[in-house]
């Protein structure tokens, strides 16, 4: 397969999914400079992210919608992705509901690189996990050439996802990087934020660690983690077909170490572990969950975690290190870094709780999208059944009736684009400005203020009695509300706001209502407020 330089006149550009992410937020803001980047992610980007950006633009979507995907690989595209950077996916500490991950981590990956073939993308970045692997053996470590054969969840899912990469070998070349567990100067890492949690409060379990406290992993500052992306990305054409790579510095973490850490740097000198033999910590662990049923209070720990006691995770990534020329930075380690993540925790505890609640409960259900769906879903009827309803009121709504059917369609298409913006990205200001604009150019053209407020109520009515007629919309009621209905009627406030300012200014200058002047923004807008 041939793959074709990156342009070297402008920013090459790379899609980049779950970009909203905890790593892939971060990677935006570090490539956005070097890169045009198309952002997708099933939920809208932090405020901060969503400003605008010359070279970033945001796509919402869900990689686990195969029509959606598709859809978005077969639309018209100025020019395709150079790079696909695929970081979307799902992982829940407690795993106790397979099917989120077998959603995401297999059939959204298969979706994404269907797509990717169907648009022509040439490269693609595989963010795995070394959680994809067993521990290894005592005394060994894992490395690039470690089998994926771990066995819980997470794993069989990951493992999945790389032996799917060899099936497009030909279609696409792939590189896979494997990260070890991600954390920020906040945590941000939910089974270092539970340890956090217990080590430094004064809980009856603060000092105990399960075994010997050498149960271990290798940990990853997400700065450095974006870093080797960096790299990889930029090295991509040095790199071979379905090459692994390993994120992550060598060797592993034990509990005791970091617990020596945390509570050192908490309370200036660090506290004495209590150690539980390892055959009590499942009988232990099994105990506690049978309490927190009786309670309603279940604990972090589960029984599955009894197996890994006093295992090491230790890696080598040696052979990482000399294909990137890069490596992880000592300063950035977790237990450099402990100090600041203490400090960070006792001066900014609302953003600390904040962060860490949002990476240990993942949102399951994406409402707004269902409803986005939907309403795409329907475009075509919605648009059928607005032009009947504002065609046949009997001269009440004269300035629409003189309209050829086609512009009804077209205006239907406009407004309805803009009502599912403001649904996707639950940002009402999209909406509300968009009729503000519509409604300065319908009053220059002579439509009555009821014959736009009657169009904005119908599209209400009409859009919500389609969408509730899908099973899909069982339990949305409230985000029906939110979502659709909120937005409209402040529309409908801005409206009328709008044409009573234009009917004061028309009295002023002693014209008859609706004859002009224009407002200055219907100029500026009127190539796109032209729906309704």
């Amino acid at each position: 397969m041939t793959i074709e330089p990156l342009p070297s006149s402008a920013p090459p550009l790379i899609l980049i999914t779950g970009a909203s992410g905890f790593v892939g937020r971060r990677v935006v803001e570090a490539l956005r400079a070097q890169y045009r980047i198309l952002a997708l992610d099933w939920r809208p980007p932090e405020s901060r992210l969503a400003a605008e950006h010359p070279n970033v633009r945001w796509l919402q979507a869900d990689i686990a919608d195969r029509e959606a995907m598709l859809r978005l690989a077969g639309a018209e595209q100025a020019e395709r992705p150079e790079l696909l950077l695929h970081l979307a996916a799902h992982y829940e500490f407690e795993q106790e509901d397979e099917a989120p991950y077998w959603r995401a981590n297999v059939e959204g990956l298969r979706n994404v690189l269907d797509a990717a073939v169907e648009a022509g993308i040439p490269r693609f970045v595989f963010a795995s996990s070394l959680a994809a692997c067993q521990f290894p053996p005592p005394g060994k470590a894992l490395n690039e050439q470690s089998a994926p054969d771990g066995d819980h969840i997470y794993a069989r899912t990951k493992r999945a996802g790389e032996e799917m990469l060899e099936e497009y070998r030909g279609r696409l070349r792939a590189v896979k990087v494997r990260f070890a567990a991600m954390f920020s100067d906040y945590c941000e890492y939910p089974p270092l934020y539970k340890f956090l949690e217990t080590w430094l409060s004064p809980a009856w379990n603060q000092r105990i660690l399960g075994g010997r406290g050498r149960s271990a992993i290798p940990y990853l500052h997400v700065r450095d983690a974006t870093r080797l992306l960096r790299t990889v990305i930029g090295h991509f054409d040095n790199l071979e077909d379905g090459e692994v790579l390993i994120a992550s510095p060598d060797g592993c973490t034990n509990h005791e170490t970091l617990f020596h850490a945390a509570t050192g740097a908490y309370y200036g000198t660090p506290l004495t572990p209590i150690h539980i033999p390892r055959p009590l910590v499942r009988p232990g662990i099994q105990a506690r969950m049978l309490l927190g049923r009786l309670t309603g209070k279940l604990p972090f720990e589960r029984p599955w975690m009894a197996e890994y006691v006093d295992a090491e995770m230790r890696v080598d990534a040696t052979h990482t290190r000399a294909r990137l020329g890069c490596s992880p930075r000592p300063r950035l380690g977790v237990v450099a870094r402990m100090p600041l993540m203490i400090e960070n925790l006792r001066s900014y505890p609302g953003e600390w709780q904040q962060r860490n609640l949002g990476a240990l409960h993942k949102a399951a259900l994406r409402p707004n999208l269902i409803i986005h769906a939907l309403i795409l879903e329907h475009r075509d009827e919605i648009s059928r059944r607005l032009s009947e309803i504002l065609t046949g009121q009997g001269g009440n709504l004269k300035s629409y009736q003189d309209l050829a059917p086609q512009e009804h369609a077209w205006n239907h298409r406009l407004v309805l684009n803009q009502l599912m913006h403001t649904v996707r990205t639950k940002d009402r200001k999209i909406f509300v400005d968009y009729c503000a604009d519509l409604a300065a150019r319908r009053h220059d053209q002579g439509f009555a203020v009821h014959e736009l407020t009657t169009a904005l109520t119908a599209l209400e009515a009409v859009v919500l009695d389609f969408v509730r007629s899908e099973p899909a919309a069982a339990g949305l009621e409230a985000h029906l509300q939110s979502d659709v209905r909120v937005p409209i009627r402040f529309a409908l406030d801005e409206v009328e706001e709008v044409y009573d300012e234009l009917e004061c200014r028309c009295t002023q200058l002693g014209l008859p209502f609706g004859a002009g002047p224009k407002d200055e923004r219907t100029d500026e807008h009127e190539h796109v407020a032209q729906g309704g």
